[in-house]
């Protein structure tokens, strides 16, 4: 009797070693099914991150580029008025003349009149 209850308790371990095997091995590959979705998934994102970086650092380029067009562009504005404006300024003369600067050279204006419409 005592045979067969060792049998029967054998077959039991062995029945419990191999259900204790089988969990371990679906245990062990659902991990490395999760460790490889979580490696794609950091991949993706790192990707995503690294094309946002390079489309946010060419925009901040051309933002760089168009402003010191607009500035080169504001600064020719105020050269071009300068030239084709002048600089007038009243000087309080005792001839009461107006002093007008164009492209450097000083001219002045001693008397004045309106112009006819």
């Amino acid at each position: 009797m005592s045979v067969r209850i060792k049998a029967v308790v054998d077959r039991f371990v062995k029945e419990l070693k191999e259900a204790l095997d089988a969990d371990i091995q679906d245990r062990v590959m659902r991990e490395r099914e999760m460790q490889s979705y979580i490696e794609e998934r950091e991949r993706e994102v790192a990707e995503r991150e690294a094309a946002w970086k390079a489309e946010l650092s060419r925009r901040e380029a051309e933002i760089a580029r168009q402003e010191a067009r607009l500035k080169m562009e504001r600064e020719n504005l105020e050269k071009e008025k300068s030239v084709l404006m002048g600089t007038a300024s009243n000087q309080d003369n005792q001839d009461g003349a107006l002093e007008i600067t164009v492209s450097g050279e000083k001219y002045r204006c001693l008397r004045f009149s309106k112009a006819k419409k």
